[in-house]
């Protein structure tokens, strides 16, 4: 006798259920997938906005820029140059006296570079030249040095000043004050400090409307030997007027010793020009400044020659130093 479903073995496993193929589709379209959420972190603010957040970055960068910068400015050594003196060809000379050089005395490049700067001879540049025309100008120099000495040299011509020369041999050299005086006035207008040394103190008087003694022997007979055949070992007094920069450059100092190499001075002040110093007791004027630039000084002594010169000479670094330190101040 067969049997019925009534009497199936109630030991025997039950048949599993049948499913549809709906179902499992059901079941995956209903049960979410297990993912992590990568939303907004956790570690932010839960107060930030996206605003405030891009602000934060962008401060982030710009102090970063700013820091570079500052390291840049701080690392990068200054450039400074330096005018050149010029040989002219003497007559029938062959060689390099036949040519004209432009140099550097040794010392004054060696007394600026002292403070760790680069220091660079400025040429005299020819636009129109036959042989070798070029389209740079002093003013590219000025954009791209951080400051310029003036050397010494020869006589600056009574012809700058619209003099004529009261002896043949303090005719000067016109060719390099018109380069000087170019040179000059491109530092000023690109607002770089500017130094002058002996010969370069009279230009600077000169640049701005001033004028010249052409020998302080002839126009000034009750005056001392401002300079003999010592060269750099004449050497007289000075003393800083009151206001005088110098005295703070000095460290409050109100005179020294300086050496005197010259035999023409500054005469009457250019416009907008302070006196720095004087000779004692004739008061021939040993420094100028410019008073409308940062820095534009003017020094009838040599510097550079001071330190060989004996302890007993002003130690001039406090000029240097307040001299770079515009440069630094005003390179960009």
């Amino acid at each position: 006798m067969s049997a019925g479903p009534d009497d199936q073995d109630p030991t025997s496993p039950s048949p599993a259920p049948q499913r549809r193929a709906s179902d499992h589709g059901e079941r995956r379209r209903t049960e979410p997938k297990s993912t992590p959420d990568i939303g907004t972190p956790r570690y932010l603010d839960p107060g930030d906005t996206v605003f405030s957040l891009w602000g934060r970055v962008i401060m982030a960068r710009y102090r970063r820029i700013a820091a570079a910068a500052t390291r840049h400015i701080i690392q990068r050594p200054l450039h400074i140059g330096v005018s050149a003196r010029i040989f002219h060809p003497e007559p029938g000379a062959t060689g390099l006296r036949s040519k004209n050089l432009q140099y550097l005395e040794e010392s004054i490049a060696q007394w600026v570079m002292s403070r760790d700067v680069l220091v660079f001879m400025i040429p005299t540049v020819n636009t129109d030249g036959l042989l070798h025309p070029s389209n740079i100008r002093l003013r590219d120099y000025a954009k791209h040095l951080d400051g310029l000495v003036l050397q010494g040299g020869a006589d600056v011509s009574p012809q700058s000043y619209s003099e004529v020369p009261t002896r043949p041999e303090w005719g000067g050299d016109r060719a390099r004050d018109m380069y000087e005086l170019e040179l000059l006035h491109e530092f000023v207008e690109a607002g770089k400090p500017v130094l002058g040394i002996c010969r370069g103190c009279q230009l600077i008087n000169v640049a701005f409307g001033g004028t010249l003694y052409q020998d302080i022997a002839t126009d000034v007979p009750d005056s001392l030997a401002h300079v003999n055949d010592a060269y750099d070992r004449n050497r007289h007094e000075i003393a800083f007027p009151t206001g005088s920069s110098l005295t703070r450059m000095f460290q409050g100092k109100t005179a020294g010793l300086v050496n005197s190499i010259h035999h023409q001075a500054v005469k009457t002040l250019g416009r907008d020009m302070s006196i720095e110093a004087l000779s004692v007791p004739d008061n021939v004027i040993e420094a100028i400044r410019y008073r409308k630039a940062p820095f534009v000084m003017g020094l009838q002594w040599h510097p550079e020659f001071h330190q060989a010169g004996g302890v007993e000479l002003l130690d001039c670094t406090g000029i240097l130093d307040n001299f770079l330190r515009v440069a630094r101040e005003t390179r960009f």
